[in-house]
């Protein structure tokens, strides 16, 4: 668990009248920063000058979410310095690869803001979780937090209820940041353990490309169920060897993000084990796709700390096989189910 007594917490943020930049303009971004600009001034910054142009002649993001209308609470901005400017808050919706790449830009422009992410998965390349890039571009005294849990942009954006769980590194910041997100239609819990909110986000990814695969193949509501039970079971392993609560796994940002995940309609990670399963290429499946799903990066990256770690995860294991290694989905499915037998609990 991330936590640090030490962490900066000044004045506090303010809870009225306040300023939040998002950063970060594809769906899950915008559909957060309509939902807060309903109470708060929101920026929202896209690094695309054409794409800005675009919803600011549209008043809407027509490219990742239709025609819903932003209010004047919300400006938008490709200028990062403007969009910083006057503000209390930050929340960083860019995909986890860049992130480090906006934590050094954000730095470099001598702001101390805290920050607030919302993207879920592990950096290419380093297999680190968000907090791990938030430490070493931030340090443990700057004020930071992960916000997750069961939640899809397009019905966040239609008014419907939704439930997150805000994981930070101090106590009174979790609950500062969680009472400025929340809303009316935006229930945020809060924590510290921002290490348990971090693996279940990027995991639970991982699983819906599992879930999605055993449903195009036709296995039945029985197998889904399996599959979500024995992720949540690998999740977890994974999450207490890197130091999180098992108790974490059980809530909106474990076992509830990954049901949504397995098994909603908008889930890009299980539409691509549905195409795996019809025989499609990864890379037709992602060009069709047309926004980016965590989990195909996040496989070959949890299973290299995996293995780090000495954490068994079959089902990580036969999705990586299956994304990377050229495995056949009906392969990885075949290995998976011919597995020794052995106790639940292990």
């Amino acid at each position: 668990m991330v936590t640090d007594s030490k962490v900066k917490t000044q004045a506090g943020l303010k809870t009225t009248d306040a300023k939040i930049a998002v950063l970060g303009a594809g769906a899950w971004g915008t559909a957060l920063a309509m939902n807060l600009s309903q109470r708060h001034r929101v920026s929202l910054w896209a690094r695309n000058a054409g794409h800005v142009s675009g919803m600011r002649k549209a008043r809407a993001n027509p490219l990742y979410l239709g025609d819903f209308k932003f209010n004047d609470q919300l400006s938008v901005e490709d200028d990062l310095q403007a969009a910083l400017d006057g503000a209390d808050l930050i929340l960083s919706v860019v995909p986890t690869a860049g992130f480090r790449g906006i934590l050094k830009d954000i730095t470099a422009l001598g702001s101390d803001l805290p920050i607030i992410w919302a993207h879920k998965g592990l950096e290419p390349g380093s297999a680190k979780l968000p907090y791990e890039v938030a430490l070493e571009e931030l340090g443990s005294t700057q004020r930071w937090g992960a916000l997750s849990g069961p939640s899809f942009a397009a019905e966040l954006v239609r008014g419907l209820p939704t439930a997150v769980t805000l994981a930070a590194n101090n106590q009174e910041f979790s609950n500062e940041a969680a009472q400025l997100i929340h809303g009316a239609n935006l229930r945020v819990y809060n924590t510290t353990d921002v290490v348990g909110v971090s693996v279940g986000g990027a995991v639970k990814n991982v699983m819906a490309i599992a879930a999605g695969i055993s449903d195009g193949m036709g296995f039945g509501n029985n197998a889904r169920a399996a599959m979500i039970t024995r992720g949540l079971a690998e999740m977890t392993r994974f999450g207490v060897a890197l130091g999180a609560s098992a108790e974490t796994f059980m809530g909106l940002a474990g076992v509830g993000d990954l049901i949504l995940t397995c098994t909603g309609q908008y889930s890009r990670n299980r539409e691509v084990g549905l195409q795996l399963a019809s025989g499609k290429s990864l890379a037709d499946i992602l060009q069709g796709l047309g926004h980016v799903a965590e989990g195909v990066n996040t496989a070959r990256e949890v299973m290299r700390r995996a293995e780090s770690l000495g954490v068994d995860m079959p089902i990580t294991f036969e999705v990586n096989q299956a994304l990377t290694h050229g495995k056949s989905a009906q392969d990885a499915v075949m290995d998976l189910l011919g597995r020794d037998q052995k106790p639940e609990g292990v």
